[in-house]
């Protein structure tokens, strides 16, 4: 083969492997060089996205909202003033509507801002409620907004007309600690909430319960956990037939998984629940070295020979549940909690040469802090209706931290392949797989600046973040600093909070 060929084909191979992600357009606006929590950015589906910051003032504040399209383009810029104390809590959009939850930590009332985005018209409404609680989930139905949360551990979803202006706590709630995994809108109105709780036998189970649009309670259905089997975390989709698919991780204790359970629910609450050792997933340890994930291939075998099973415990959480062809897909990530020893001198506020640093720690001793949780690998799981495991695949993404839970990979199913995405350290990580097939290893492609003003080095972008927008479009968003070189030694002379558009092919 002539060398002419041979770099021919090279070319393509490289245009193939890296041509999964596309960048095509980029808005940024400067930042104070001492603050990285300035703006906010919310996807308001095909009509673009929403930039919001809040502007402190002498005597009230402002919040100031930039609508972008979808080649980021400015179409407009706002502000609606604010009472002081107020804080962006939750977003959320449903056609034309963008809603703006704030909080007031010292008062059981929220403030809620309707925005019209055809006429670019607000409405105020204060969301009143007797029981003062920290809000973590907020979504929209046809006429109603509801916010999730919890009071003194114990979840609870508050559903609030915006047609009659009236809230109340939805039944069922309010009982015994638990967590709310999943608040989820219907495809027909109806509002799905799963909350995980101890049952009379203090094992974990899974309450399912099915609202109306209006808050009025329609059917419950427990998933009920088994000996050695709490069900720690689940989240489910409805099906045409209207039966519904709950996939989730359980285990012996409710802080480590031993595996996955698929459940089937038919329209009369009755159901089938499948169990998955992780040492039943083909590709489970794949995030490891060859060495290790081999040696613990040997091991799973040789107990299977002697009639045994292998136990493996994770932190795993389900980030995901969608239907894909005929199948559904699970997409969860595992992590650990990171902690060191640091000598002496400060404390988790305040930097080492800090007088704050000794309010509560005494000098010359070792500490051991929280640094923060760090994620081993992501897993992706088809199964049929039935729940009945068909593949499954994993990435690895074990250069990821974060001090706080979010979901890392985003997933873009294909006609023929699924495209696993995540953003860190300002480059997007791709693999391509099909089934348990892996069609393109991990690639990397740098964020771009989309101008000759300045490069962004690994540690100059420490808060980005990507999120789905319309069809086959994410994007990035975060805070970069600047410089002319990659030298860290190069000072930098600018600050911007970016938003990277992003498609992927």
């Amino acid at each position: 083969m002539s060398k002419l060929c041979i770099t021919f084909l090279l070319c393509l191979v490289i245009k193939f492997t890296y041509g999964q992600v596309e960048q095509t357009a980029r808005w940024e606006v400067g930042m104070p060089t001492n603050n990285d929590e300035v703006y906010g950015v919310a996807s308001i589906d095909s009509l673009g996205l929403i930039v919001y910051s809040k502007l402190i003032g002498t005597e009230v504040d402002q919040l100031e909202l930039i609508m972008l399209d979808t080649a980021l383009h400015e179409k407009w810029k706002g502000y609606i003033t604010i009472e002081r104390g107020l804080a962006v809590a939750q977003t959320t959009c449903r056609k034309n509507s963008f809603y703006i939850l704030l909080r007031n930590v010292r008062l059981a009332s929220f403030v809620m801002i309707d925005l019209d985005l055809r006429s670019n018209q607000y409405k105020t409404h204060i969301i009143k409620n007797a029981i003062p609680f920290i809000p973590t989930e907020f979504d929209s139905t046809e006429g109603a907004v509801l916010i999730g949360g919890y009071f003194n551990y114990r979840p609870l979803v508050l559903h609030y007309s915006l047609l009659l202006r009236k809230s109340k706590i939805l039944p069922g709630f309010f009982n015994e600690p638990g967590e709310l995994t999943q608040m989820k809108i219907t495809p027909d109105g109806s509002i799905d909430i799963i909350v995980s709780a101890k049952n009379y036998e203090k094992r974990k189970s899974l309450w399912i319960r099915n609202y109306s649009n209006e808050g009025d309670l329609i059917k419950t259905t427990v998933l009920e956990s088994h000996e050695k089997r709490n069900l720690i975390f689940g989240r489910s989709v409805k099906m045409p037939n209207n039966e519904q698919v709950v996939a989730g991780v359980y285990g012996r204790n409710t802080e480590y998984s031993r595996g996955i359970f698929v459940a089937t629910i038919n329209q009369f609450g009755e159901y089938t629940t499948r169990y998955y050792n992780f040492a039943d997933l083909q590709n489970f340890f794949h995030y490891l070295k060859a060495n290790q994930e081999r040696r613990i291939k040997k091991r799973i075998d040789r107990r299977k020979v002697k009639g045994k099973s292998t136990k493996f415990n994770y932190r795993l959480l389900v980030q995901e549940l969608i239907p894909y062809q005929n199948q559904f897909i699970m997409l969860g990530e595992a992590f650990y909690p990171k902690y060191v020893y640091r000598q002496s001198y400060g404390n988790a506020f305040g930097p080492y040469n800090s007088p704050r640093g000794y309010s509560n720690y005494s000098p010359y001793r070792n500490d051991l802090i929280f640094d923060g949780y760090q994620y081993t690998h992501a897993i992706v799981i088809g199964f049929d209706a039935s729940g009945k495991v068909k593949w499954d695949n994993s990435f690895e993404i074990n250069d990821a931290k974060s001090f706080k839970l979010e979901q890392f990979v985003k997933i873009a199913p294909a006609q023929d392949h699924i495209d696993l995405l995540y953003l860190f350290e300002n480059l997007i990580r791709t693999k391509v797989i099909k089934g348990n097939e892996v069609l393109e290893g991990k690639t990397a492609d740098e964020l771009k600046v989309f101008s000759n003003e300045g490069v962004v080095t690994k540690d100059d972008a420490k808060t980005s973040h990507l999120d789905y927008w319309y069809g086959n479009h994410l994007f990035a968003s975060g805070v970069q600093t600047l410089r002319k070189t990659k030298s860290r030694k190069e000072q930098p002379f600018k600050k911007v909070f970016f938003i990277n558009k992003i498609l992927y092919k």
